[in-house]
């Protein structure tokens, strides 16, 4: 009896060995919503992407204390309508003063806004994505030196040659799976052989399908929407009665004798994600409006003459139709 594992892979395992530290700077006049403060922006930078297991430090070089807050703030002038922002309580420093730091390690990717509780104003952004090692490998991170990768069915009579294409695979990601089935005593290609394409993610299978190969082979393409670790398996490998290329296959056996599995991992496609990624704005600079004062006034100058043209146009039209249908 041949026993079949179910991979659970814990990604954190790989991205604690690649954490790195994020420094995040609050500079001086973040604590001012007006238009000419000193500050560019709330938090510098104001959005930042680390990954699963990175740790980011956020250090006060305002004269004010501060907090990074999980949530949402106000906005420049929220707080003047008593909008003093919204936590949802995933993390908060509390208050710490000018030359003091807070460091916090993200250990789940997704997009987490932050903001200041005590200057609703201030607000950030941090995106944190998996750890993705850039050379293909299995289900627990062992590196796989080259395709296609081989494993042979238990009963030792098939090899099963399987490479996928792109050899890293991420999510809303076309995955093509291409293999080949072979005779392990001769080392001749199988044709007509019946299986079951599996795959199975996180434990629960995903998709199934019932396979024919023809000349020894055969392909499936795949997206997947989720990341974690996933299995391919070829279950129940036989040959069909009279079209078997090789007469040391046997059609009928023990289907768990006839099945072999890989394993990789998926991780999220952050060029193709579902949500929206947050922008946060810096801080308006007075400069801009003064850029657009000019404008503000050359404008309605030039409706201004416009329209007195055109009355004036309008008046001499009606005194000219009144003259010409006065009787003489």
């Amino acid at each position: 009896m041949s026993v079949f594992v179910f991979i659970i892979f814990d990604a954190n395992s790989i991205s604690d060995s690649y954490a790195e530290e994020i420094t995040i700077n609050i500079p001086f006049g973040a604590y001012s919503p007006e238009l000419n403060t000193p500050a560019e922006v709330w938090y510098d930078p104001p959005v930042v992407s680390a990954t699963v297991g990175d740790t980011i430090t956020w250090i006060n070089n305002d004269k004010e204390g501060h907090t990074v807050t999980s949530g949402q703030g106000s906005g420049r002038f929220g707080w003047m309508n008593n909008d003093f922002g919204i936590s949802d309580g995933l993390f908060d420093s509390d208050r710490f003063m000018p030359g003091e730091s807070w460091s916090y390690k993200f250990e789940e990717s997704g997009t987490f806004s932050y903001y200041c509780t005590i200057h609703p104003w201030m607000d950030g952004v941090i995106t944190i994505k998996e750890s993705v090692l850039d050379y293909p490998h299995d289900a627990f991170g062992n590196k796989i030196e080259s395709f296609p990768v081989i494993k042979f069915t238990p009963d030792n009579i098939i090899e099963v040659d399987l490479t996928w294409e792109p050899n890293v695979i991420k999510t809303h990601e076309k995955v093509q799976f291409i293999y080949q089935f072979y005779s392990r005593a001769t080392n001749a290609n199988l044709a007509k052989m019946q299986y079951d394409f599996v795959l199975i993610q996180n434990g629960k299978e995903i998709y199934r399908d019932t396979g024919l190969t023809q000349i020894g082979g055969d392909y499936r393409n795949f997206v997947f929407d989720n990341t974690g670790s996933i299995i391919i398996r070829f279950e129940g490998i036989e040959g069909t009665a009279g079209t078997i290329s090789d007469k040391t296959i046997d059609v009928t056996t023990s289907k768990a004798a006839r099945t072999t599995e890989f394993s990789t991992i998926v991780y999220e496609n952050q060029e193709k994600m579902d949500h929206e990624q947050m922008q946060i704005k810096p801080a308006q600079r007075l400069e801009l409006y003064y850029g657009l004062y000019p404008i503000i006034i050359l404008v309605p100058g030039v409706l201004f003459i416009i329209a007195l043209f055109w009355m004036k146009k309008s008046k001499k039209n009606s005194s000219q139709n009144t003259s010409s249908s006065t009787p003489i």
